[in-house]
């Protein structure tokens, strides 16, 4: 259906004017009452202010899109207003609103507002289209300009080269250090949004269960673009030649239509594997280097949770059944009096070990490419033999990445006839002997002493400032819901899960670090069931997801609810995060396993005062939130 068929002349206004949002969205409601296309206009602008609570429908650049779906609409239509001193419409950009379009939908008409939507959106980019409507001297000549532009971007393709069968005008890429969450939240917000703008898209995802619907030689070849929205480096090569967007993974869920318009605009430039920076940024720029480190230690991070979360939950279930098969036996072998427990200790300390060369193995191959990995899992075992620990395997990962990096630059001075002894012979040899010196005399003496001070510190820490560093690491559990901040407070918390020797030890920072991970969901799972009227039936019936998430310590089940209201739901969650981890510190709490949630709890120590906390920090979240939380208008 065509915008012009919708759009008639008694619902535009040329010269409106509206103080604030709420003014204008009534204007605009009054104006689609003019066209005859509702039955009830105070339902539908009910629906329209329910909408809005959902998020802003400003979309920037001067323009919002307002809209319901709802029985009040008897037929599609369309309404317009321009106001030339602007209004203030909360749009994305921050923004005044110069020109607002509003739809109705009725609900028999399926995804009919989802079809003017993507076509306004699309033509709406054009900055000279958007002057030209505002500036438009009457109602006749609004309407042909929005036919004229219409008719050029949709009624009139340009002809293109056949395309092979089953081939996409843009291919996706989405990860995330996990690959539990925002991975998969990425990649359906790029789906549903393309499919809103009627552009062809495939997407790859790069979980925790490895690369799924994986992107084809032809599919790359013949496709316009290539979105990499991933915190963690993905397989650039392939996309060698060929136009690519990289960015975070945060913009894949929430700047989709933006990455989308960008990639069928024809301006992004070609992907080279050899250019020094190899991708551009969203936006057009090169990568800041904080960011390149981030990808570089969440690539380490992503390879390392695996041994961390199986090896660490082996041993607290070894740890559990020494208590129950031998409970009188040696307090010194804990874990180790039974053969069940043995067996189970073994081989999780085996899997937990691996995690720090684990860490700056791919920490350097993130950075030096495969001919860095072997120099950096040595790097990282000689940090854990000499006392390093963590903080020795961080270092020992990036610079042997950088170490190798640099290595490749020196010996591509040397004849092509020696290409072939590179990986195999220099790289290997010369990387590990330059490595082993470093980490043996230039980081293990300081980094080891730094580390055992800390560890005394934790050990003395007085009552007071155990409670803060509880707090404040839990309350970043909560900050951005599996986020650099979250990454960092869970980083910190799996390594103090080994002591200066490189054993496993129980650890009341990892316990504070996991019970502020799991407050979020929990909270906001509470709050939909006793608050109902706060939430959308579908963001009810997605808290109850929430109980089970929460409980299992995965606190990204949070983002679609902070992602859609962040000032609420964010420091509610934040607040009852840091207060339960503030009191697991508080009640000497200590756990053995870097994950589980409620089940691992029987091996937590002082486990009721743990349960108790979580119950404390749930229940003020839920409240702070409902408080924060306006109620919804009521359906009509």
């Amino acid at each position: 259906m065509r915008i012009t068929d919708l759009l008639r002349e008694n619902g535009i206004e040329l010269c409106g004017k509206a103080a604030n949002k709420q003014e204008a969205v009534e204007q605009m409601v009054a104006l689609m009452g003019k066209t005859g296309c509702v039955s009830d206009l105070e339902t539908y602008k009910k629906a329209v202010f329910r909408r809005e609570e959902e998020g802003t429908t400003g979309i920037g650049e001067g323009v919002a899109i307002p809209h319901a779906k709802t029985g009040a609409v008897k037929t599609p239509g369309l309404a317009a207003m321009v106001l030339p001193n602007g209004v203030d419409y909360d749009s994305l950009d921050g923004e005044p609103a110069y020109l607002i379009f509003l739809i109705a939908a009725p609900d028999t008409e399926e995804n009919i507002h989802l079809d003017v939507l993507g076509r306004l959106s699309v033509l709406l980019m054009d900055d000279d289209f958007r002057k030209n409507l505002i500036h438009a001297k009457s109602v006749r000549e609004f309407l042909s300009l929005i036919d004229a532009a219409e008719a050029e971007k949709f009624d009139e393709p340009k002809e293109e080269s056949p395309k092979p069968a089953g081939s996409y005008r843009v291919l996706a890429v989405t990860a995330c250090p996990t690959g539990i969450a925002h991975t998969y939240m990425a990649a359906e917000s790029l789906e549903k949004t393309a499919q809103e703008m009627g552009i062809s898209i495939k997407v790859e995802t790069d979980g925790s269960g490895g690369a799924k619907n994986v992107l084809t030689d032809g599919e790359i070849a013949s496709c316009e673009c290539i979105i990499v929205a991933a915190d963690k480096n993905v397989p650039m090569a392939r996309f060698n030649g060929r136009p690519v967007i990289v960015t975070k993974v945060a913009n894949g869920i929430n700047k989709a239509r933006e990455l989308l318009e960008e990639a069928t605009s024809g301006r992004v430039p070609p992907y080279h594997t050899d250019e020094k920076n190899e991708a551009s940024a969203y936006g057009g720029e090169q990568e800041s280097f904080g960011r390149q480190i981030y990808k570089h230690l969440m690539n380490g991070v992503s390879h390392m949770l695996p041994f961390v979360i199986g090896g660490g939950i082996l041993i607290a279930l070894a740890f559990l059944f020494d208590s129950i098969l031998a409970p009188n036996g040696d307090p010194n072998n804990f874990g180790m009096n039974s053969p069940l427990a043995a067996f189970l200790k073994t081989v999780g300390g085996i899997a937990f070990n691996f995690m720090l060369p684990i860490l700056a193995g791919f920490i350097a191959l993130s950075i030096g490419d495969r001919p860095a990995l072997a120099v950096g899992f040595v790097g990282g075992a000689i940090a854990v033999a000499g006392g390093s620990g963590f903080l020795g395997a961080l270092l020992a990962g990036f610079i042997a990445g950088y170490l190798i990096a640099g290595m490749r630059r020196l010996f591509d001075k040397l004849p092509a006839s020696m290409e072939g002894l590179k990986p195999i012979l220099l790289y290997p040899v010369f990387g590990i002997l330059i490595m082993g010196a470093i980490c043996t005399y230039l980081i293990n003496p300081p980094v080891s002493a730094l580390n055992l001070w800390m560890s005394n510190s934790l050990e003395n820490m007085g009552q007071a400032s155990g409670l803060l560093l509880g707090a404040v690491l839990a309350g970043m559990m909560a900050v951005d819901m599996g986020g650099p901040f979250n990454k960092a407070a869970y980083v910190f918390g799996t390594a103090s899960l080994l002591d200066a020797a490189g054993n496993s030890v129980t650890s009341p920072v990892m316990a504070a670090v996991m019970i502020g991970g799991m407050v979020p969901p929990i909270a906001i799972a509470l709050c939909t069931t006793f608050f109902k009227s706060r939430f959308t039936a579908k963001e009810r019936q997605s808290g109850l997801t929430n109980y089970i998430m929460g409980l299992s310590f995965i606190t990204e089940g949070a983002i679609p609810f902070a992602a859609s209201d962040p000032l609420r739901v964010i420091p509610a969650c934040a607040v009852g995060s840091a207060v339960a981890g503030g009191l697991s510190m508080l009640f000497g709490c200590a756990l053995p396993a870097p994950h589980g949630g409620i089940f691992v709890f029987a091996v937590v120590e002082n486990w009721p005062m743990y349960l108790l906390s979580l119950a404390i920090g749930v229940a003020i979240g839920c409240l702070l939130l409902a408080v924060l939380k306006k109620p919804l208008p009521a359906q009509g």
